[in-house]
């Protein structure tokens, strides 16, 4: 299914935000899906009638089944500067992540050194350095519980692959349908409750504060918990 202007949170002269649905690619793997990436090219050819295609640069990535707002680059400039940026640790990111057990904790950090298993694809949690490990740091804070869910603010502080998923299970709080970290089988859920909810960063051309949401899907599930956005 093409994005279309609804799908569209945030666009500039250098930068393109989309809230992506869960299940869609970032980029192109083995599976031969129509990643975002490529999308987004068709999106901004159309709209700006480019005869040779737009220029589109991968900022960051978000795993297949989170939700949320993903930033794309319109220009290698704004790529470049907004990778930066990531790489600086100069972006302040925030994700919601639903859960049915509450942290015994209601805020805290976590800390932890990961490994990642290529064959299982997944990311281990481990206390200690070794070869081969990244160091992996997150703040959570509890929102509030509703139905017997348990609504999660995170802030991860590096950007490791699967790190809150991984984090967040090492607590004993698999996010809801992410079995591969936990979560009981039999789950309704074709995705996990991962949303990335907002950036915050200076714009790296104009230098000014931006703050971009991604607003909750509409799925029947993610709707419930709207009511924490006025807290």
């Amino acid at each position: 299914m093409p994005i279309t202007d609804n799908d569209i949170i945030y666009e500039d002269n250098h930068l393109l935000a989309v809230n992506k649905r869960a299940g869609y690619l970032v980029q192109a793997d083995p599976s031969g899906d129509e990643p975002l990436e490529d999308m987004v090219n068709k999106y901004l050819t159309k709209k700006y009638n480019k005869p040779n295609g737009a220029f589109v640069g991968v900022v960051h990535r978000l795993d297949r089944p989170v939700s949320g707002l993903i930033l794309f680059s319109k220009t290698s400039k704004g790529l470049e500067r907004m990778q930066q940026l990531f790489k600086d640790r100069e972006i302040q990111k925030t994700y919601w992540a639903v859960v049915r057990k509450p942290p015994q904790e209601p805020e805290g950090k976590l800390a932890h050194w990961l490994s990642r298993d290529r064959t299982q694809n997944i990311t281990k949690t481990h206390a200690e350095a070794a070869q081969g490990r990244v160091y992996a740091e997150l703040d959570y804070h509890l929102l509030g519980e509703l139905d017997g869910y348990y609504l999660i603010e995170v802030y991860p502080l590096t950007g490791r692959t699967h790190q809150i998923r991984a984090q967040l299970a090492s607590m004993g709080c698999p996010i809801v349908g992410d079995h591969k970290y936990g979560y009981p089988r039999g789950s309704l859920r074709r995705s996990i409750c991962l949303h990335a909810k907002k950036l915050s960063f200076i714009h790296p051309i104009r230098k000014e504060p931006i703050e971009i949401i991604a607003k909750l899907p509409k799925d029947g599930f993610w709707d419930r918990f709207e009511l924490f956005d006025d807290q």
